[in-house]
């Protein structure tokens, strides 16, 4: 398979060096959207990881060219529709995941299970915490804000989630911490006066997202529309 890296930054290489060892070329190689070019249609799936300022311009250049196209990167989603819209539109290929480890996404259906068991034990208080390397440059972390919208789809009483706010019943408090080099760690917290319940899931290596990320593109040929880690893992 013939792929293009949009974004080449630590999880670009770590996704180039698990292709190369799979047999896999890697066609271009793309720092900004500026090079986005005739290179890019050598490839048959492009994997994009880049900053949230330059994602959609990069996925809706993808479409525009007929180009499949599989995005990790988070921080941009407020255009997701914008980009669901336009793949519709193009008859094109988008593959979006907020996280591309397949345990992170057991641990969003187990999230989702726990809040729906939860959602009528109101002297519980649920809160949520992340942590990343001080390079990631979103807050919270799109893992985070998936995980609270799963819980406020099942918690009628939660209205938002905001950073860092605590205090008010309607609002689902996330904390985001940035360190030296932790992949990824984020906690789900349900605590009373009587009993605490916490939900984690920690990342070892970055090498879980690269290897999910590029698991999709291999899976991805031939297929259409707007898809997710759902299709992907069948759940």
């Amino acid at each position: 398979m013939k792929i293009a890296l949009i974004g080449y930054g630590k999880m670009g290489k770590a996704i180039e060096a698990l292709a190369l060892k799979r047999g896999h070329e890697i066609t271009a190689r793309i720092t900004s959207t500026p090079m986005l070019k005739a290179a890019m249609f050598q490839a048959d799936v492009a994997i994009e990881f880049s900053r949230p300022e330059a994602a959609f311009a990069n996925i809706t250049w993808c479409l525009q060219h007929n180009l499949p196209v599989v995005c990790g990167t988070t921080g941009w989603l407020d255009r997701l529709p914008e980009a669901e819209k336009l793949t519709t539109q193009v008859n094109g290929t988008f593959f979006y995941a907020s996280n591309f480890s397949i345990g992170v996404n057991i641990f969003f259906r187990v999230n989702a299970f726990l809040a729906k068991l939860m959602a009528h034990q109101p002297e519980y208080r649920v809160s949520i915490e992340e942590i990343h390397h001080a390079q990631k440059k979103d807050a919270p972390s799109g893992t985070a804000i998936k995980l609270a919208q799963d819980i406020m789809a099942q918690v009628p009483g939660l209205k938002k989630w905001a950073l860092q706010e605590q205090g008010s019943p309607e609002v689902l408090p996330i904390s985001a911490v940035r360190t030296a080099t932790v992949p990824g760690t984020h906690t789900v917290t349900w605590q009373s006066e009587l009993d605490t319940l916490t939900l984690r899931h920690e990342a070892h290596t970055r090498e879980a997202f690269a290897r999910g990320a590029l698991a999709v593109a291999e899976w991805l040929p031939g297929k259409k529309g707007v898809l997710s880690m759902n299709d992907f893992l069948q759940l």
